[in-house]
């Protein structure tokens, strides 16, 4: 919320649904570490509201992401999955995949380690091509502010367990699997915690 338009925390608590307590104590941790900015502040029934906007969204290097152990990975993965997935069901719920040129698409591929190394160079670079045409944006909505489209951007690429494939540690074994009418087992390939290298929303202006 933050990201998108500065907010007290009173505004926040009231959005959120939680105590003004609980939010207040989080805004301020957020301040402490440097991802928000005090914006302005103004007199309200006798008390002083400060107004906060979002700094920088923390990212992680390549290096550092390897460094992380497995809980740390999980955690990270699930915020990220969960803000991807709330994001993208508001934003339908309210028509936002109604446009013609909107894009929605699930895929599975089968790749070698040459193809995985192309595929996730080129969502990189195409996540380097999206925050330039958001810069653009900004420069021709300075003339034209009634112009913007709030645009969300999910992009994900990762070593997928297939469908049909039982899920590491479910106790599953291919007795199991043709007890069930399974048929011919697949492999389960090797899980990878590994995210593509940025994830998120991209805010057209």
């Amino acid at each position: 919320m933050l990201e998108e338009e500065p907010a007290s925390p009173v505004i926040l608590a009231s959005k959120l649904s939680q105590p003004l307590g609980t939010v207040a104590y989080h805004v301020r941790t957020l301040y402490d570490l440097g991802l928000l900015e005090l914006v302005r502040t103004r007199q309200r029934r006798g008390a002083t509201e400060h107004y906060y906007r979002s700094v920088s969204h923390p990212s992680l290097s390549d290096d550092t992401w390897e460094r992380l152990d497995g809980v740390s990975k999980q955690r990270l993965l699930t915020a990220q999955l969960i803000r991807a997935h709330e994001y993208a069901t508001r934003s339908a719920a309210a028509g936002g995949f109604d446009r013609s040129d909107s894009a929605f698409a699930t895929k599975t591929l089968q790749l070698d380690a040459q193809g995985w190394e192309e595929l996730a160079a080129e969502a990189a670079s195409w996540l380097d091509r999206a925050d330039a045409i958001a810069q653009a944006a900004a420069a021709r909505l300075a003339a034209e502010p009634e112009s913007q489209v709030d645009v969300g951007l999910n992009l994900q690429v990762f070593e997928g367990v297939p469908f049909s494939a039982a899920l590491p540690g479910s106790g599953e074994n291919e007795n199991e699997k043709a007890g069930r009418g399974g048929g011919s087992s697949s492999a389960v390939p090797r899980r990878s915690n590994r995210p593509a290298r940025r994830q998120g929303s991209i805010r057209a202006r």
